[in-house]
């Protein structure tokens, strides 16, 4: 049995967009204002990052029209590098990347909601939990059920976030004086850029995960490119719209944490309400991402089982839904662990690098696996797209790598013990050759 291609272009263009979106729109222009200084900078960086993001974009929708199947980064370099690449970065996400962020999201939506709610901490733990749960268990009781809530989750969402830009010009709460000077260049304008250039990257973050999804989007070939197109130049908008309210909501110099940014902007425009509104919004935001997370991410999993990766069991679908649920139970359940244990904040930041420096890798692989009479969707003004997201991506390892040396490399050691559990566990059992 296998995944049936029920998702259309816009449900996929929901999924991107709802999953990207998630608290950071409401935290990351405080951090950037503060770094670049003007608003001409933060415009800017948006604008750049948006569009080297839009290259490694366009090189993922060739890898993706070249393997239309489940697995997304783990089928692309599988096919690049081998078994053993792969099974690498699937060890990463299942033990580490998919349960944190899943936690991380659940967390995240009981925190604000304790804003409106006065939850107590065993209560939000409580409530990120049942979250997690209820809506693991919508993405198993099928595709169509999942992808419809998934559509009005993002069209919720989205629809909130313009509300919020509309009214906030509109009503005049703002000032327009916060955005002056429009350009001026900061004192360290290296280190200013550096906290800027990292911070628009990570907001984008997550892009590549719809390709995760990719068997179960129809004529892949034709959807997948234009999902990630429409994906990437939505974000920008947002991002730069919503950062733009914002700096004329809010001066970025009265601004003490990055927390504080989206609730005193909420009580310039609601009044004293308007940061118990603001965490309402960003609770509809986190349902919509990790909706999204969980609708796609599992198919990691499910990949790797069909390719003797994985316990076998976890490739079979569910015989009346069609979904991969043992894939869902297995992230639901550690997520649910990882909520109740703690301290997942720590942990999956001794990972960011390894996940920024394995979709760098894949999207590098796409010159190793190219070939001329291949037919389909082709990258434009190949290789250019494809050297300038590399070059971003080391940019921002060089960054993150020197900000944090001590987490980067403890990732990477922790990473590369899946190469032994490869080698002798399930190379030797399946007899994989050479070149897998």
């Amino acid at each position: 049995m296998e995944l049936k291609r029920r998702f259309g272009l816009w449900t996929a263009v929901a999924v991107i967009i709802g999953q990207v979106i998630g608290v950071g729109i409401f935290l990351v222009p405080a951090g950037m204002a503060k770094s670049v200084g003007s608003p001409a900078w933060l415009f800017g960086i948006w604008a750049a990052v948006g569009l080297m993001t839009l290259c490694g974009a366009l090189c993922y929708a060739e890898l993706a029209s070249r393997f239309p199947e489940a697995g997304g980064s783990y089928v692309y370099l599988r096919e690049a590098y081998g078994k053993g690449a792969a099974f690498v970065y699937g060890w990463m996400v299942l033990l580490v990347l998919d349960p944190g962020l899943t936690a991380i999201f659940g967390v995240g939506f009981a925190s604000y909601a304790s804003f409106i709610f006065e939850l107590s901490p065993t209560a939000q733990t409580i409530v990120a939990i049942v979250m997690v749960l209820a809506i693991g268990g919508l993405t198993m009781l099928g595709t169509g059920i999942g992808a419809g809530f998934l559509r009005v989750l993002t069209l919720i969402k989205v629809g909130t976030l313009l509300f919020i830009v509309g009214f906030g010009y509109l009503s005049g709460s703002g000032n327009w004086a916060n955005l002056t000077p429009f350009f001026s260049t900061p004192p360290d304008i290296f280190g200013a850029l550096a906290g800027g250039l990292v911070g628009a990257f990570f907001a984008f973050a997550g892009w590549w995960e719809v390709t995760r999804m990719t068997g179960e989007i129809a004529d892949p070939e034709r959807n997948v490119p234009r999902t990630l197109v429409l994906g990437i130049l939505g974000l920008s908008v947002i991002y730069v719209l919503t950062s733009a309210v914002f700096m004329y909501l809010v001066p970025a110099a009265s601004v003490e944490n990055d927390e504080a940014f989206a609730a005193l902007a909420g009580q310039a425009m609601f009044g004293p309400v308007g940061g118990q509104l603001f965490a309402a919004v960003v609770c509809i935001s986190v349902v919509g991402t990790l909706f999204a997370y969980l609708l796609v991410s599992p198919r990691v999993y499910y990949a790797m089982a069909n390719d003797g990766l994985f316990f076998r069991k976890v490739g079979e679908l569910h015989p009346r839904f069609g979904t991969p649920y043992l894939a869902i139970a297995i992230q639901m359940v550690l997520a649910s662990a990882l909520i109740l244990t703690g301290g997942f904040n720590e942990i999956l930041g001794y990972f960011f690098f390894v996940v920024i420096l394995a979709i760098g890798v894949a999207v590098a692989g796409l010159h190793r696996i190219r070939r001329a009479e291949t037919s389909g969707y082709r990258t434009p003004l190949y290789p250019l797209p494809l050297v300038v997201y590399l070059i971003l991506t080391a940019v921002v390892l060089f960054f993150v790598g020197m900000r944090s040396p001590l987490q980067t490399a403890i990732g990477l050691v922790v990473v590369s013990l899946g190469v032994p559990v490869y080698h002798f566990i399930f190379k030797r059992k399946h007899g994989l050759d050479k070149n897998h």
